[in-house]
């Protein structure tokens, strides 16, 4: 028969087109020896008869079946993945028909790589699974109407491959690693700097509270303890300056080891107001002694010791004195020495023991005192200089200790002990120290000061000495004594007579009262008993009575502040 048959012969098989040369032309199938063919059943509408293992509706593009021998395979220009055969028919507009592709045997395909098929694309479609071969026959109709006309095949025309038939691979592109770790990194270090600006944001918002809650804490405590100027309740520190205070009293008495002598201070510790006072005790102060004679501060020191100074100081000032600390010059050298020297405004010269040698103590404001230089300046009295002077000295070597002492009473006491000294009965070194550490703290705030307490040439003590010592600074009023303790009385001699004072002072401390000497004064023709309240007014009487002088010198009116009744005597006292 002649290869290029009439086209209209139901026996015609037209030649199969297995891919495209490198000029886009077609290859077709190679013909084959003649196979017998099977009988195939006659179509009415002219289309191709049907093979016998092909499915429903004709495709173009199957594969018909081929021998087993192994044809070779046509190059692919293309390098296109070997597709896979068999879809089923499409209508006149490209849509499918619905039924299934022929089962193609793949293995007699040309121009298609078989290893291939085992490595499947990350974007190709799956393969449509082969259609069962139809039992009745090529020539069974199914009934389902008419196939629809194939597009005609025309040769060396490219025809128009579907999508469907391609498989796309996505090849990895080799920078696309170093993008991704890129905007991994940049998204890491956005995170950690938002991060780190949001904990920044919370330290500083922190920081603001803690801030503002230490100055409302600082200002709540300054206004509580009225040291805010302008803030402070008026009606408050009136009443405490001139309304019952608490006062802890102790009388130090400092030693001189080398030159001797003494030098006596009372350290006050208002509880009330919260101030600190030395008041120094010139040695020339007149007190009585137990028996009641009349004596000075410093001769009652020496022979009265420690318990009996202080209470003739206590019947004298009308204060309570809690205890009495004495303090040799040693062991106030190494007081300072331990507080780590002091700073002291110097108002003269000290020279030092060594002849032709700089003055040991220089003169100025601020200067650093150690412990020798400190018990130089405090024990100095200049020659011709008055006590007072010396005294003086003495008050700011003890403020500036009571500066470098802690203010907590531990600590306080540690340094007490540890100066080894042997201490009074009265005052143990847990008083001690606790006593120091209130009065540094005062000293430290500035809520101190040095007075001096002034007394007549004869040693007695001055209205002003009373009235602003006394009374403000040693308790205001002198405090009612016990039930059982002697009546404190005040005697001023106005005689003229120098005899009048002793001859009062036998009288009183034999019928039972405390004498206190208040000196001398211009002489009067009358003399006077003056009491305090009424309450007091029984005792003026039996005074008066003691004394000899008549009931109508008794009188209400304000005693010395340092007695319970006051006595003036005059011309009209009988001195025996």
């Amino acid at each position: 028969m002649n290869d290029r048959q009439n086209p209209y012969d139901p026996y015609y098989q037209q030649p199969q087109i297995v891919g495209y040369d490198e000029y886009g032309q077609p290859v077709y199938q190679q013909p084959q020896a003649a196979q017998q063919q099977q009988p195939q059943a006659y179509d009415p509408y002219g289309q191709q008869p049907q093979q016998a293992d092909q499915g429903y509706g004709y495709d173009p593009y199957a594969q018909q079946p081929q021998p087993a021998q192994q044809q070779p395979q046509a190059y692919d220009p293309y390098g296109q993945q070997p597709q896979q055969q068999g879809y089923g028919g499409y209508d006149n507009y490209g849509y499918e028909t619905g039924r299934q592709p022929a089962a193609v045997d793949t293995t007699q395909q040309w121009n298609v790589p078989q290893q291939a098929a085992a490595q499947p694309s990350s974007l190709s479609a799956p393969a449509a699974a082969p259609a069962p071969p139809d039992p009745a026959g090529p020539g069974h109709d199914t009934g389902a109407g008419p196939e629809p006309e194939p597009e005609p095949v025309v040769p060396g025309q490219r025809r128009a491959d579907r999508t469907e038939q391609f498989s796309f691979i996505e090849e990895p592109d080799e920078d696309s690693e170093d993008v991704i770790d890129w905007l991994k990194f940049t998204e890491s270090r956005s995170e950690r700097r938002e991060e780190a600006r949001r904990r920044g944001r919370n330290r500083m918002v922190a920081l603001v509270v803690v801030v503002a809650l230490v100055v409302v804490g600082g200002i709540g405590y300054l206004w509580s303890a009225g040291m805010i100027p302008g803030l402070s309740d008026p009606d408050k520190d009136t009443a405490a300056s001139t309304g019952p205070q608490k006062r802890d009293v102790i009388v130090v008495h400092l030693h001189n080891t080398k030159k001797g002598g003494t030098s006596t201070a009372l350290l006050v510790d208002n509880v009330t107001t919260k101030q600190g006072t030395t008041v120094l005790l010139p040695n020339s102060l007149a007190v009585a002694d137990e028996d009641g004679v009349a004596t000075t501060l410093g001769k009652s020191v020496d022979a009265d010791g420690t318990t009996g100074t202080r209470e003739s100081l206590g019947n004298l000032l009308g204060t309570d004195i809690t205890g009495t600390w004495r303090l040799d010059t040693p062991y106030l050298e190494t007081l300072v020495d331990l507080v780590g020297n002091i700073e002291v405004d110097t108002d003269t010269d000290v020279p030092d023991a060594k002849k032709g040698a700089s003055p040991l103590v220089k003169k100025g404001e601020a200067q650093t005192l150690s412990g020798q230089m400190a018990v130089a300046y405090a024990t100095y009295r200049g020659e011709g200089e008055d006590e007072a002077k010396q005294l003086t000295r003495f008050g700011a070597v003890m403020r500036g200790v009571l500066r470098k002492v802690s203010d907590d009473p531990k600590s306080a006491t540690v340094t007490v002990q540890t100066l080894g000294q042997i201490l009074d009965p009265s005052l143990p070194e847990k008083d001690l120290g606790a006593s120091l550490a209130k009065l540094a703290q005062h000293a430290k705030l500035g809520d101190y000061k040095t007075t001096l307490l002034p007394v007549q040439a004869d040693g007695s003590l001055t209205d002003e000495a009373t009235e602003n010592v006394v009374k403000d600074i040693l308790g205001g009023t002198v405090k009612a004594p016990a039930a059982d303790a002697p009546v404190r009385v005040g005697v001023k001699n106005a005689t003229g007579n120098e005899e009048g004072l002793g001859s009062a002072r036998v009288k009183l401390i034999n019928g039972g009262y405390t004498f206190i000497g208040g000196g001398t004064s211009a002489a009067v023709s009358l003399s006077e008993v003056v009491y305090r309240t009424a309450a007091d007014k029984e005792k003026a009487a039996q005074v008066a009575a003691t004394l000899g002088i008549p009931d109508d010198a008794v009188k209400q009116g304000k005693p010395a502040a340092n007695a319970d009744v006051s006595v003036l005597l005059g011309q009209n006292y009988e001195i025996k």
